[in-house]
């Protein structure tokens, strides 16, 4: 379509693989990788998502923040290898995926996929 002084050309998805940073993306940057330090928490509220991040040995972790068995918040929370503890009934969550490792909590909490690139943690919502 050209006009006066604009001209614009339609162009297949396929043609724009040489501007991904052009291209919508379902990852969030929700924090710097360097305010994360192992074997503790910190919460993030991404687009109205109340999520804890956690970095251990093996990766970063995200988790809802809000513990399914009650109102506490499991940034808050004792870690223990992979397992967060809740800080109020002690119930422990899995921070791979979530699961409930121990009770009196019997429902899990979300996990969130994670990515690191260039420093930055990002975090797929739509997942």
């Amino acid at each position: 379509v050209c006009g006066a002084s604009l001209c614009v050309r339609q162009r297949d998805d396929s043609q724009l693989h040489h501007l991904p940073h052009l291209i919508m993306s379902n990852w969030t940057d929700v924090a710097a990788e360097a305010d994360l330090f192992e074997g503790a928490g910190i919460a993030v509220t991404p687009e109205g998502h109340d999520i804890a991040l956690f970095k251990l040995e093996d990766g970063v972790y995200a988790i809802d923040n809000q513990c399914s068995h009650g109102n506490a918040k499991l940034c808050d929370g004792f870690v223990e290898g992979q397992y967060v503890e809740c800080p109020f009934h002690q119930a422990l969550f899995n921070l791979h995926d979530g699961s409930v490792g121990c009770g009196p909590a019997t429902e899990p909490v979300k996990s969130w996929p994670v990515k690191i690139e260039q420093g930055r943690v990002f975090l797929d919502l739509t997942a």
